[in-house]
């Protein structure tokens, strides 16, 4: 049951701090005249347009699974 409530708290903190993270390297990129982060629409603070489904979700379900 502990886990369960560190799992409920560190999934959305984790979350957002990635989303954040990220929402900052496509702004400074944008600004220094990258516009690849704009026209992927990841200049968002949606945590959705942040997914990679490889990277993102196969990457650590395989590490979770391998231990």
């Amino acid at each position: 049951m502990q886990r369960f409530y560190f799992l409920a708290v560190f999934i959305p903190i984790f979350l957002a701090a990635v989303t954040i993270h990220e929402f900052s390297h496509g702004l400074v990129a944008y600004f220094l005249g990258d516009s690849t982060a704009r026209e992927r629409g990841r200049l968002t603070l949606n945590p959705l347009r942040h997914l990679d489904p490889l990277w993102t979700v196969a990457l650590p379900v395989l590490l979770v699974a391998a231990g």
